[in-house]
């Protein structure tokens, strides 16, 4: 008898072993080089499933939160003025350790994760263990009023500083948690324990985060930085248009921290960098005062979830031609080429913030390094889907020996300087699959505009479009 039991408890564990192992594989996600005579949407699968393995596999293996980037060890942030030269010296520089998590990245990873299960390449139950693992974490974790850091250490929840003055709330990388923490909300609605307990945990961050303590108690302002210790001293207002249009959405969506309209009219509408008007290469761009639109994550990081189409609000914006129209200006400008950089052209274009032989440098028409992002064209899919579909074959067939790598394409590229990144951001990372996937499906477009207090907060701001009752 006794025999018997022996062999059986063996057995079982052989049997749980094997399981765990095949699960283990089966939630392994595979890297791949490049693979020709493929179709274009085999080719989309690679892109996305490949790029995912960022946030999968090299998450922190402690809180689950996406590391901010792929060369932790020395990351150097340069910040440039406009109109500096590439031989004055840089105004600032920081550098941050492999613990270093980032909040909007990890917002981002999260919605990645949703295309994930939607794709099967990752199980559901096994991605609804990493998203609670992610909550717990944040539960515990540093946050001011609700709100989070710029950077977090993945293994203590303690805050990065990110300057002297910036050790505190961000609420801009805030809301790009937020977006994805309520997409996620939506996607896992099953009724078992663990979908339920997921959600409540996500509804205590969301409930708990006071976008309005930012206005300073009026309707003025609404600033991005507080800091335990210096307050407000960085003194710097969430101005408009650039990628912070989502974290004025998010914030009027609040269920017991709201923002005012007037708050948002006041500090958004009325600043003077908000509107444009001016037609560039032919395309009018309605907003933003950067000569030839700015780099293309303005159009990229608030529109992960908000859906752009048939968006208007009361001031006669139409966020899909704004969003179409900068991509554009973009390409178009990379095909002048008045710089006459190497490699530019119809089929090789996107400046965007990334990594260039200068550190970090927010890339744009009026601040070229010669250095093209791949997200820039790859997270335009939905807004010019044949010129980033020639783009990304590009990328993959012509340059891939160069900037293909494990966790999809590096951070960025310059021939001209023959410079090739081998750094990857979560912040690039993750708009190319969540904006492929809403080209391909619209997926993180339906899950987060399905939100009730999204909805009321863009009504509320006076937004309106086909998710929106009148």
């Amino acid at each position: 008898m006794l025999r018997r039991l022996f062999i059986f408890i063996i057995a079982c564990f052989f049997s749980m072993n094997l399981f765990a192992q095949h699960s283990a594989q089966k939630n392994s996600i595979a890297s791949v080089g490049i693979i020709k005579n493929i179709s274009d949407s085999a080719l989309l699968d690679i892109i996305q499933k490949q790029t995912f393995r960022y946030f999968w596999h090299y998450a922190h293996p402690v809180s689950g939160l996406a590391r901010e980037r792929s060369n932790t060890v020395k990351a150097e942030y340069y910040w440039d003025y406009i109109n500096e030269a590439d031989d004055e010296p840089n105004l600032s520089k920081h550098t941050f350790g492999e613990e270093a998590c980032a909040i909007g990245g990890s917002g981002f990873g999260i919605m990645s994760a949703i295309v994930a299960v939607e794709r099967k390449w990752i199980d559901r139950d096994t991605a609804i263990k990493r998203l609670i693992k992610i909550v717990d974490f944040l539960i515990k974790a540093d946050c001011y009023h609700g709100i989070y850091p710029h950077f977090m250490n993945g293994a203590t929840g303690k805050t990065i500083p990110f300057g002297r003055l910036d050790d505190g709330a961000d609420i801009v990388e805030t809301s790009y948690l937020m977006m994805g923490l309520l997409s996620a909300r939506q996607y896992f609605n099953h009724h078992n324990i663990q979908e339920k307990y997921f959600r409540k945990r996500v509804q205590q961050i969301w409930d708990a985060a006071d976008w309005n303590w930012h206005s300073k108690g009026d309707n003025k302002l609404l600033y991005w930085h507080w800091s335990p210790s210096n307050d407000f001293n960085m003194n710097f207002p969430v101005y408009g248009y650039d990628e912070a249009l989502i974290t004025y959405i998010v914030a009027a969506s609040s269920p017991y921290h709201s923002i005012s309209k007037e708050l948002y009219e006041n500090s958004w509408v009325k600043s003077s960098s908000w509107k444009n008007g001016k037609k560039y290469y032919g395309f009018e761009l309605p907003l933003g005062n950067f000569e030839k639109g700015g780099p293309l994550f303005f159009e990229q990081y608030t529109y992960m979830g908000i859906d752009p189409n048939g968006l208007k609000d009361d001031h006669g914006i139409a966020y899909a031609l704004q969003a179409k129209n900068h991509t554009l200006i973009n390409r178009a400008y990379c095909i002048e080429n008045p710089n006459h950089f190497k490699g530019y052209g119809e089929n090789c274009w996107g400046l965007t913030a990334g990594d260039s032989y200068k550190g970090y440098v927010a890339h744009c028409p009026e601040v070229d390094k010669s250095v093209i992002q791949p997200t820039a064209a790859l997270s335009s899919f939905p807004y010019t889907p044949e010129y980033s579909m020639k783009a990304l074959k590009h990328f993959y067939y012509d340059l891939g020996n160069k900037i293909w790598s494990e966790y999809g394409f590096v951070d960025g590229f310059s021939e001209t300087k023959n410079w090739y990144a081998k750094s990857h951001l979560a912040i690039d990372q993750g708009p190319i699959i969540v904006m492929i996937e809403n080209y391909r499906t619209g997926l993180l477009w339906k899950l987060f505009m399905s939100c009730d207090e999204i909805k009321n907060g863009l009504k509320k701001l006076g937004f309106e479009n086909s998710y929106i009752k009148k």
